[in-house]
C-alpha cells in the first residue's frame, strides 16, 4: 500500500477514535456512491446525521488539511449524503464536519471542525 494511503487510513482511525471518545456512534466508514466516498457517517443524537470528511497530512507546510476540501469535493459529498439519506428513507438533519489531522513521527494535531460547510 502506498505511504499516503497508509497515512489516510491511520487518519481515519484516529478520527473514528476521536468521535467515539466524544460520544458519537459510527454508522458507516468509507461509504461509496458513484465517484464519491464518505469517510465516516456518524450520529451523536437521533436527529442529526454527521458526514465526516477526514483530511490527514504529514505536515502543514503547503496548507492546513481542511483547506484541501475543495468545492468539487463538497459537491460530491453532498450528492453522496443525499443518496444515503434518501435510499434509507431517513428523516434527519445532515451536518458536514471535517476532521483535520497533521501527523508525523514527532507531532500530531487534530482539529474537529463541526458544521465545516453548508450545502445550501
Amino acid at each position: 500500500m502506498a505511504e499516503h494511503n497508509e497515512l489516510g487510513d491511520l487518519g481515519e482511525q484516529i478520527a473514528t477514535d476521536l468521535l467515539l471518545k466524544k460520544g458519537y456512534k459510527i454508522i458507516e466508514r468509507n461509504w461509496r456512491y458513484l465517484k464519491s466516498e464518505i469517510d465516516i457517517i456518524a450520529k451523536k443524537d437521533p436527529e442529526t446525521l454527521v458526514i465526516v470528511e477526514v483530511k490527514t497530512r504529514s505536515n502543514s507546510f503547503i496548507g492546513n488539511p481542511e483547506e484541501f476540501v475543495t468545492p468539487k469535493k463538497i459537491k460530491l459529498l453532498v450528492k453522496a449524503a443525499n443518496e444515503y439519506v434518501v435510499s434509507r428513507k431517513l428523516d434527519v438533519e445532515v451536518r458536514f464536519d471535517i476532521i483535520a489531522i497533521v501527523k508525523n513521527s514527532k507531532y500530531q494535531n487534530i482539529d474537529h471542525l463541526e458544521n465545516a460547510f453548508y450545502f445550501f
